[in-house]
This record gives C-alpha cells, structure tokens and sequence, in this order.
C-alpha cells in the first residue's frame, strides 16, 4: 500500500510539472520568436521599400509590402552608378585580405603558442594591448604611413593594412594552445619540421577556428569603411562601403532615392550571408577531431 501510495504521489507531482514545463517551454519560445520578428523587421523594411516605386517608398517607408512592384532600383544600381565597380573592388580586396590574415594570424598564433623564444610574452601582451586600442585612433598615423611608404591612393594601401589583425592572433594562439602537445611530438619523431607540423599536422586540426577566423575576417573586411576613407580617393578604387556612403550623401541628386540606397545596401549584405551560411555548421567542433586524419 504504502509504495503504491508513493507511487500514486510521484505520478501526480509529474502530471502538475508536465503542464507547467510545458507553459514555460511556450512562453521561451514566444519571446524567441518576438525578439526575432523585431530583429528581422528591419530586413523585411529593407526588402520592401528596395522593391518599390519612389513616391511609394517616399510615402510608405515603414511598410513592408510593395505597391506596386517594380524592379527599377536595381535596374539603376546597375546601370546609373558605379556599383559594378564598387563590387569588383570589394571582392578583390576582401579575397586577398582574407586569404592573407588567415594564413598570417595563423603562423603568429601557433608560434607564441609553441615556440619558446626570447621577449614571446612581452609580444603577446603587445598583441592584447592593440586589441584595446579603439581604430579610429590609428586612422591619421594609417594614412601618415601610407602616404611615406607610397601605397595611398592604391590597391596595395587597401589590402596590406588588413593582411593582419590583433584579434585573428589571438583566436588562433588560444585554439593552438588547446590542441594536445602530444600530436606534434609524434610528428617531430616523424622527422617533420617546425613548419611541417604545423602546415600538415596542426593547421587541419584547426579548422574550426580557421572557419571562424575567415567569418569575422570576410565580415570585417568587406564592411570596413574607415579604412577605405583614409587609404584611397579615387572613385575608381571605392569599395562597397566607401560607394554606398557616397549614394547616401546624395551623389545621384535630390530626393529620398530609397528603393536604389536600400537595394544597393540588400546586395552588399548578400555576400557575408553566404559565406556565414556555408561556414556556420564548422563553429563549435572538438580540435581534436582532425587529429586522426592529420597524422594518416
């Protein structure tokens, strides 16, 4: 009687939490969604008013639904502006400067992470302390030094300054240094040198941080402005988002012009939304999990 009574209780306690779990799940997942429709408004907006005419985007620009649709504004981003150009620029640079930092954070990182060599710790905090320094600081010394090494005004003054980055070093030591010492002594056995181990044994294992690193280092290239203010003047070497801030100042002439300003500002998000698409499964993997492969 008595474990049939304790029984009975049990099942009464779990039939009063399920439902109340189950109001709480219901609740989470409503402020999810809230907070995610306000999120995204301002997207869906974008969209909208870039599909619109210019006396409906003038006199509608909270709504999101087009009356009527029309396809005008990308028509004159193409063919009224320079924005083919400003794409090509944005590509060319983001490409190169990304390929660049990833490859060199990637040797800073794992040599203050292996390699003991004299003044490594004075290094690392000289790494951290740059993190610290805010970059509008460093926009008039930028341009004093391009301008010395004669690079300004050039594709040279827009990538070299970007080919490095305190924060990419950072993330790429501290992954390094969670990555077991004992598969690189394997390979020094081997008879691998330094570089070897850490081209063919230890880089593959990193892959995780490597996905993350191209991310933030794509994202940040592709959206970097200031940069681009103090490094070019040419118009013919404007980047996406030295181009965009030149519509928005109002280069094409009076009047709102949101369906081209938006339309211009939709595309060039396009390109970081698919590389974080394609990338974003590779975020959170075990570093050792290339380990295997990597010394096969």
């Amino acid at each position: 009687m008595t474990a049939l009574a304790d029984r009975s209780t049990s099942s009464a306690r779990r039939g009063a939490r399920g439902p109340r779990t189950l109001a709480t799940r219901f609740l989470g997942y409503a402020v999810l969604v809230f907070f995610s429709l306000v999120f995204l408004y301002p997207f869906v907006i974008q969209i909208g008013n870039s599909l619109k005419t210019e006396p409906d985007a003038a006199a509608n620009p909270l709504s999101p639904i087009p009356d009527p649709v029309v396809l005008d504004g990308f028509v004159r981003i193409f063919t009224g502006t320079n924005f083919p150009l400003w794409l090509g620029n944005s590509l060319l640079v983001t490409v190169v400067a990304t390929t660049g930092r990833v490859f060199f954070c990637s040797l800073a990182g794992y040599a203050l992470a292996r390699l003991r060599f004299r003044g490594r710790s004075g290094l690392f905090a000289a790494v951290i302390a740059v993190m610290a320094v805010p970059g509008v600081v460093l926009l008039i010394p930028k341009f004093l030094v391009l301008n010395q090494l004669g690079i300004y005004n050039s594709y040279a003054g827009l990538i070299v300054p970007l080919l490095a980055d305190a924060a990419g070093v950072f993330i790429m030591k501290q992954f390094f240094e969670s990555i077991p010492v004992s598969v690189e002594e394997a390979a020094r056995i081997d008879g691998a040198s330094i570089f070897r181990t850490f081209w063919s044994v230890v880089l593959p294992m990193a892959k995780p941080a490597l996905i993350t690193l191209t991310i933030l280092s794509f994202q940040g290239t592709w959206n970097e402005f200031p940069h681009s203010l103090v490094s070019v003047q040419d118009p013919s070497l404007f980047t996406l988002p030295r181009g965009l801030a030149d519509l928005v100042s109002g280069s094409l002439g009076k009047g709102t012009q949101y369906p081209l300003k938006l339309g211009a500002a939709l595309l060039a998000t396009i390109p970081v939304a698919i590389i974080f698409v394609i990338f974003q499964r590779h975020f959170v993997r075990d570093p050792t999990q290339g380990a295997d492969k990597s010394l096969s």
